[in-house]
């Protein structure tokens, strides 16, 4: 319907155009979009606005002209003209029925678009390093990232998720010390403890799995255990498999699944690290300081200068973050999002300085970056802080566990990720209204609970069916509710467009709202076969575009509950 508007507005101008009241060369871009006040019509249009200096005439004067200039259309009640030149479109009623034969019609694809059109794109999420089970922080930023990469292929874009970890260096090495340690009989307790050995009850699982000689099946990784703890390197590639395989079972519980697994190790061992270190040196950004090389990343817009080589010789993080997304740049990603923990905040400046020190082309914003806030979890009014197995924090297993992969999932991407989040465990374990991802799913159960009893009834009904009657459809509810339905593709693109996946949810709960106080107002199931049709109708579009857009944030559309 945007684009049906859009097109009579260029009529109009035509026509104007043609007339001489609007000089050749006044062609504006016509924005056509959703009213949040149903008084103020359907869509609105600025373009009067837009196109009045080179018109030479008032706002309101240009809308009056171009609306008596607009061809007529079945789709058009009527128009108006609003504040300083706003043009206002009523929609009539059988436009507003046809979005129903429009989902019915599209089904699972409804609310998709080409917009992206098969570029290459890459979301980065997760990415935690394989020392530990994945804790409620990752668990939020697999929800943003997994949703935020299902949006963008609804949107058109061809997505590749990819997930980075270190499987070296200090934190892997205090790993491999805290397993050897528990294969020697050591306890966290003991004097012999390494100082920043890890603590959790996963590291005697991995040290009696490692004594055993298991082998170790990961998405990325597959290790025999040699079954000595003296070997300290087979301790290590055993203990980062093993971490790697919780971590794949985690996600998988969670509904998220990666293409790619990088590897910082990679980066050395195929020499682009040190090429990083010999391009920024020959960009003539470098000095030495205090032993130290630095990178004049000041230049760029940084705070301050960064350190790529400490003064003992070793690298710090940010040269091989910046080699890794070089490398990002090299394999074509022309865009890429990061989905990351707010405490990354730091990293996107020097990050992207790095970047443009390198001089190869890569725009100044790249990538993209999504940081998501902590998350707080409660239960019973306190906070739950502590997960036995993981010894200081409370992991991502533990809250599915508890309440659910759809629970889980919802509740962590509901809010923008720049918020705060307050996890409620017993507001997502309730059966109640309050709940939101209840509420929503809810609605989608009670259209499948309809279409039982109509069965029980002896009716049948058919979309062809219901699609004929539906200028039956004028109570007030049933208008909001074509109206949302037809708002969902625009929701679907600019959710895309502002990486902003709780868009999704905040309209899932409207929907469902409205179709909650429908039903519990209206008979849908009425004597009137008609009637009865064209409800039907409206209420199976309305689940359709649920399930839909619960599909998004990968939380699934229960037909019973």
């Amino acid at each position: 319907m945007k684009e049906h508007i859009a097109q009579l507005l260029e009529t109009a101008l035509s026509t104007l155009r043609e007339e001489g009241t609007l000089p050749d060369d006044a062609r504006p871009v016509i924005q056509v979009d959703r009213t949040r006040d149903s008084s103020h019509g359907d869509l609105a249009s600025n373009v009067a606005l837009a196109a009045a200096k080179s018109a030479g005439m008032p706002p309101r004067g240009l809308a009056e002209k171009i609306c008596n200039s607009l061809p007529e259309s079945p789709h058009i009640a009527d128009t108006q003209i609003a504040g300083p030149g706003f043009i206002n479109f009523f929609l009539s009623g059988a436009s507003a029925q046809a979005i129903i034969d429009e989902v019915l019609s599209a089904g699972d694809a409804f609310g998709t678009n080409e917009d992206g059109n098969g570029e290459s794109l890459q979301v980065e999420f997760v990415s935690a390093n394989p020392t530990g089970p994945l804790h409620v922080g990752h668990g939020r930023g697999a929800a943003i990232g997994d949703s935020l990469a299902r949006l963008l292929s609804a949107n058109g874009f061809n997505v590749s998720r990819e997930f980075y970890y270190n499987d070296a260096g200090a934190q892997i090495h205090n790993l491999a010390l805290s397993v050897q340690a528990r294969c020697r009989g050591l306890s966290p307790d003991s004097e012999d403890w390494p100082a920043d050995g890890y603590r959790g009850d996963y590291i005697a699982d991995v040290a009696q799995a490692y004594l055993a000689g298991d082998t170790v099946d990961a998405a990325d990784k597959h290790v025999t255990a040699a079954a000595d703890p003296e070997n300290l390197d087979a301790v290590e590639a055993f203990a980062v498999a093993s971490l790697r395989r919780e971590q794949d079972s985690d996600l998988r519980a969670f509904g998220v699944e990666f293409d790619v697994y990088f590897l910082e190790s990679s980066l050395y061992k195929n020499g682009e690290v040190a090429a990083t270190v010999s391009k920024l040196e020959q960009s003539g950004l470098t000095y030495k300081e205090g032993g130290a090389t630095w990178l004049r990343t000041t230049e760029f817009g940084d705070d301050k200068d960064r350190v790529m080589c400490k003064s003992d010789g070793s690298y710090t993080y940010f040269l091989p973050d910046v080699a890794y997304h070089a490398n990002k740049w090299q394999r074509g990603f022309k865009r890429v999002i990061n989905e990351q923990g707010a405490d990354h905040h730091s990293t996107v400046t020097r990050v992207r300085a790095g970047l443009q020190a390198l001089d190869m082309g890569i725009p100044h914003a790249w990538p993209d970056y999504v940081l998501h806030q902590m998350v707080l979890v409660m239960r019973g009014g306190q906070e739950v802080k502590l997960s036995k197995r993981a010894g200081s924090y409370l992991t991502l297993r533990d809250l599915i566990d508890e309440v659910g992969k759809d629970a889980t999932r919802f509740f962590l991407c509901a809010r923008s990720a720049s918020s705060q989040l307050t996890f409620d465990i017993d507001l997502a374990l309730s059966r109640s209204n309050d709940n939101p991802v209840y509420y929503i799913q809810y609605a989608h159960a009670r259209v499948c609970s309809v279409l039982g009893k109509l069965e029980e009834r002896g009716w049948s009904w058919g979309s062809e069916n219901g699609c004929s009657s539906l200028e039956r459809l004028d109570e007030d509810a049933e208008k909001a509710l074509m109206k949302l339905l037809a708002s969902y593709p625009d929701i679907v693109r600019s959710a895309a467009t502002a990486l902003e996946p709780h868009t999704i949810a905040n309209y899932l709960r409207d929907l469902a709202g409205v179709f909650h106080s429908y039903y519990n107002g209206t008979r849908i199931l009425e004597e009137d076969a008609g009637l009865r049709n064209a409800r039907l109708a409206l209420s199976v579009a309305v689940r359709q575009v649920i399930a839909n857009g619960l599909a998004l944030l990968g939380v699934s559309a229960p037909e019973a509950m």
